[in-house]
C-alpha cells in the first residue's frame, strides 16, 4: 500500500488564499490548514462568519508578522438577503423576531436607493459579533440575552451595486472598509425599505489587492496534502508578496544591517511619509518600515526567515 505522503514538522512560511466554506468558523478553517501545513505560527487576516464562504488569507510563520496590516485592508463581498424577515443575529444563523409583508419593488429605483448607502458612515456593531466587552466577546453576552451598549464606529461603503432582485430576495456587492458589518449594512437597507431584511448568503472576494481568483478550497488541500505535499507548498504567496502594493526602498548592505539592528536610517529617494516595504540589495524583502517625520526609515516588522 502506498503512503500517505505529510509535510514534516518544518518552519512553513507565507500566505495561503483560503477560499473558507460556509458552515465552519474562521478559526476552525485555520486549524485545518495549519494542521494540512503542519505550521508552527498561523493567523489569519479578518474573521468570517461561519454563514460567510470565499476569500480568507490565512498566514503562517513569518507571514504572522504582517497579517495585521491585511486586517487594515478593503474588502468586497457578494451579499443576497431576505426581505420582510429580521433575525436576532442579522443573518440566517439568528431566530425570526419580525415578519413583514414585501411591497413590489422596481429594479431601478432600488438600484439607485442602494447607491444612497454608498459613502462614510456611522454603523453600530451588532450584539453578535466577536468585539470584546470587559475581557468577554459580545455574542456571549448576546447568547445570555443580554444586550451592553456599543460605540459607533465609522466605516466607508466605497460602492453598492444592484446585483438581482426577485420576490424578496435582494443581492447586491459591495465594496468597503475595514470595519463594515455586512449583516448591519443589510438591516439598515431592510428597515429603510420598511420590510427588514437578514443575510442569507455572504461571500468575500477581494481584500486589499488580493482577489478569489487564486483561492484554493479546503477539499483541495486535504488532496494535496495526501498526494502531492509539494504542490501543496507551491500554493502559499512568499512573504514579499504580501504587501507587493506599498511603496519599496532598495538599501546597500549596511543600511539594512542597521534596519535589522533596530535603527533608523536615512535612505536616498525614499518616500517622504508613510509604510515601506525594506529590500536589501540582490537579497530582497526583509520587513516592512515606517518613514518618520525627520525622513529617517524606522524598522517596524523584520521577517527573519521567508518561502520563496
Amino acid at each position: 500500500m502506498k503512503k500517505k505522503r505529510r509535510l514534516q514538522g518544518q518552519d512553513v512560511h507565507g500566505m495561503l488564499l483560503l477560499d473558507k466554506p460556509a458552515g465552519i468558523s474562521s478559526n476552525g478553517a485555520l486549524q485545518r490548514v495549519k494542521q494540512i501545513y503542519q505550521a508552527r505560527k498561523a493567523g489569519h487576516t479578518g474573521s468570517l462568519d461561519p454563514l460567510a464562504n470565499g476569500l480568507l488569507p490565512i498566514c503562517l510563520g513569518e507571514a504572522t508578522k504582517l497579517s495585521g496590516f491585511l486586517l487594515e485592508a478593503d474588502k468586497r463581498y457578494q451579499v443576497r438577503c431576505r426581505l420582510g424577515v429580521v433575525t436576532t443575529t442579522g443573518d440566517a444563523d439568528g431566530e425570526v423576531v419580525e415578519t413583514h409583508p414585501v411591497n413590489e419593488l422596481d429594479e431601478d429605483e432600488v438600484a439607485k436607493f442602494l447607491s444612497s448607502f454608498s459613502g462614510p458612515q456611522e454603523q453600530v456593531p451588532p450584539m453578535y459579533s466577536a468585539i470584546k466587552y470587559q475581557g468577554q466577546p459580545l455574542y456571549k453576552l448576546a447568547r445570555q440575552g443580554i444586550e451592553v451598549e456599543r460605540k459607533s464606529r465609522q466605516v466607508t461603503i466605497h460602492t453598492i451595486k444592484l446585483t438581482g432582485l426577485s420576490n424578496d430576495q435582494l443581492e447586491f456587492e459591495v465594496f468597503c472598509s475595514k470595519g463594515t458589518y455586512i449583516r448591519t449594512l443589510a438591516e439598515a437597507i431592510g428597515q429603510a425599505l420598511g420590510c427588514g431584511a437578514h443575510v442569507i448568503a455572504l461571500r468575500r472576494t477581494q481584500v486589499g489587492s488580493f482577489g478569489a481568483s487564486d483561492m484554493v478550497s479546503l477539499e483541495e488541500l486535504e488532496m494535496l496534502a495526501e498526494t502531492n505535499t509539494e504542490a501543496l507548498g507551491n500554493l502559499l504567496l512568499p512573504v514579499g508578496q504580501i504587501l507587493a502594493d506599498w511603496p519599496a526602498v532598495d538599501l546597500i548592505a549596511d543600511l539594512a544591517y542597521y534596519l535589522r539592528q533596530g535603527q533608523s536610517v536615512r535612505v536616498p529617494q525614499a518616500p517622504s511619509e508613510g509604510w515601506v516595504r525594506l529590500m536589501e540589495c540582490d537579497k530582497g524583502f526583509f520587513g516592512v518600515g515606517r518613514v518618520m517625520e525627520d525622513g529617517r526609515v524606522a524598522p517596524r516588522r523584520l521577517i527573519f526567515s521567508q518561502n520563496g
